[in-house]
């Protein structure tokens, strides 16, 4: 079930999400809304706990416990800050949801699609986003990005460019699975169009 002013970001490592939702925030302000913004894992005290577990360094971690962790995470963002705010009326941008698990655990990591949007169904009572944007890149641009930016890279960050490939190619899966709530938009643009192309999308479904 879709959850009415719920918009998620999606994306490979590079492509944006953060500096995107921030200025997407900034115009849906002026447009008189009342927004937050949150990201995954994290987000919450003990979601933020999870996340250092996950994403540290020189930590051998199962893939299915990597995957269980983030629906942990996931559970604890979503019950004590994402509802609360859509409660009361604001529009909450979430940096990654249930279909990061799908590409990076699900596909990616080889455990399954179906058996992570399982694992995640339980985690989040079946509460989908009204709108999922994804921000698609080539892989190796996007962890250029990273080093150019000198962003702090983690654990994910540190995986082999095939392993970002597969992430890609998992997000296209998914979007062919989700037409109607997932939208693709070119993250290679500059921010000014990525943004656009956002809005527009975002435009369409909370005026409805």
């Amino acid at each position: 079930m879709s959850v009415n002013n719920f918009i998620t970001f999606e994306g490979g490592e590079g492509a944006g999400k953060t500096t995107v939702i921030h200025h997407i925030k900034q115009r849906l302000e002026e447009l008189g809304y009342n927004v937050i913004t949150t990201r995954e894992p994290g987000g919450v005290e003990l979601a933020e706990k999870i996340r250092d577990v996950i994403l540290g360094h020189n930590i051998d971690m199962d893939d299915r416990t990597e995957a269980i962790l983030f629906a942990a995470s996931r559970r604890e963002h979503l019950v004590k800050k994402v509802k609360p705010f859509l409660d009361e009326g604001y529009i909450v941008l979430c940096d990654r949801f249930i279909d990061s698990s799908l590409a990076y655990q699900g596909y990616a990591r080889g455990i399954g699609i179906d058996e992570v949007l399982t694992l995640n169904s339980f985690s989040i009572e079946d509460c989908m986003p009204q709108l999922t944007l994804w921000l698609d890149i080539d892989s190796q641009i996007g962890l250029n990005r990273i080093k150019s930016n000198e962003r702090e890279m983690n654990r994910l960050d540190h995986e082999a460019i095939h392993f970002h490939e597969m992430v890609r190619k998992g997000y296209d899966i998914i979007y062919q699975q989700f037409p109607e709530r997932i939208k693709k938009i070119d993250a290679a643009q500059t921010v000014e169009a990525v943004v656009t192309d956002c809005m527009s999308n975002i435009i369409k479904v909370i005026n409805k």
